[in-house]
């Protein structure tokens, strides 16, 4: 699943990229990662059942913010060196999201699709409906 949402948010990015890195940041970020919460949440981690679509992107996002915090911080700081360079700003960004990647998969996997009931199950007002 990192596969494949890193390619849309690379691909988002290098195409937005004239607009500005950091618009085009923001914009890969948001896109890859509602993709990757629900490729998770149905694939990776089998918790379609359990998990409703928003509760997976709410509570999947806050580390993506944190993900797009720190590449949007990278970005700047290193912009002065690597601005023309498109490869150069696909690197960096690429070794900051693949740490962010790792800690969030951890992150999805003891929290947010956590196989511990976290929720009442037969609780029918805990239930979220499917998108």
């Amino acid at each position: 699943m990192g596969v494949i949402s890193s390619l849309v948010y690379f691909s988002v990015f290098l195409l937005l990229r004239p607009l500005g890195s950091q618009l085009a940041n923001l914009a890969g970020a948001v896109v890859s990662s509602i993709l990757a919460n629900e490729l998770h949440r149905r694939l990776t981690f089998h918790a379609d059942g359990r998990i409703g679509w928003w509760t997976a992107q709410w509570e999947g996002g806050g580390l993506a913010a944190a993900g797009l915090m720190a590449t949007a911080i990278a970005l700047a700081v290193l912009d002065p060196v690597v601005s023309e360079a498109w490869w150069a700003q696909v690197l960096l960004i690429g070794a900051v999201t693949g740490a962010v990647g790792l800690a969030r998969f951890v992150f999805l996997r003891l929290w947010v699709f956590s196989s511990h009931a976290r929720r009442a199950h037969g609780d029918p007002t805990s239930a979220e409906p499917a998108m």
